[in-house]
């Protein structure tokens, strides 16, 4: 299955890009794609039900998108949002090129991807969406989501999709204990098969 490749840094297979024509923010969006990624012939389902479930995004500050992709998420937190900064960030250096390429295609240069250990480690985010690759493994999950949910700005909101049958209950739970008492954790719709979970830092 070409995506078991797709959250390695250099996915196997050639690199040649395609046309993609999808909806985001409410318009057509002629894009890239290309093979060794994730959900690379359109928008997933997840992210489709994150993209109807979640309110807008913080309208100004540092927004982060977790797990790029060809940057559905990233450039949709980019259109709503214009007067933001938004960073996006994934191991896939295929996924990071192409984000890169499609946020230029659609004019929003306050669109950055780029490998996670290159974000300011000093940066916090106003609001954060994320359909977080739950297939790498769970210790794998559990080290991504506690590298960047605590780094959520005081009164900030972090917005999860995930799969009821992958574990978004226990995985709910998981947050609730491991995050410190600034943040709250909670379940805040179900759409489908899709959990939606909401991390919340408190205000200072």
């Amino acid at each position: 299955m070409e995506s078991a490749h797709y959250f390695t840094a250099q996915p196997a297979g050639p690199f040649i890009r395609k046309p993609l024509t999808v909806e985001l923010a409410g318009a057509t969006r002629h894009l890239q794609t290309s093979s060794g990624i994730f959900s690379p012939d359109g928008v997933d389902k997840g992210t489709a039900i994150l993209f109807s479930e979640v309110p807008p995004p913080a309208p100004q500050g540092n927004l982060l998108d977790v797990g790029c992709g060809w940057g559905p998420i990233a450039l949709t937190l980019g259109l709503k949002a214009p007067h933001a900064r938004v960073y996006a960030v994934d191991v896939n250096e295929r996924c990071v090129t192409l984000t890169n390429e499609n946020a230029e295609a659609l004019g929003l240069d306050n669109v950055t991807a780029s490998l996670p250990d290159q974000v300011d480690p000093d940066l916090e985010f106003d609001t954060i969406w994320s359909n977080p690759p739950i297939r790498i493994g769970k210790a794998e999950l559990h080290t991504l989501l506690l590298t960047w949910l605590p780094r959520l700005a005081p009164g900030g909101n972090a917005w999860l999709v995930v799969q009821k049958n992958l574990g978004s209950d226990s995985l709910q739970r998981w947050l609730a204990e491991e995050l410190d008492s600034t943040f709250t954790v909670s379940r805040e719709s179900t759409s489908k098969s899709f959990r939606i979970i909401r991390v919340r830092k408190a205000s200072q």
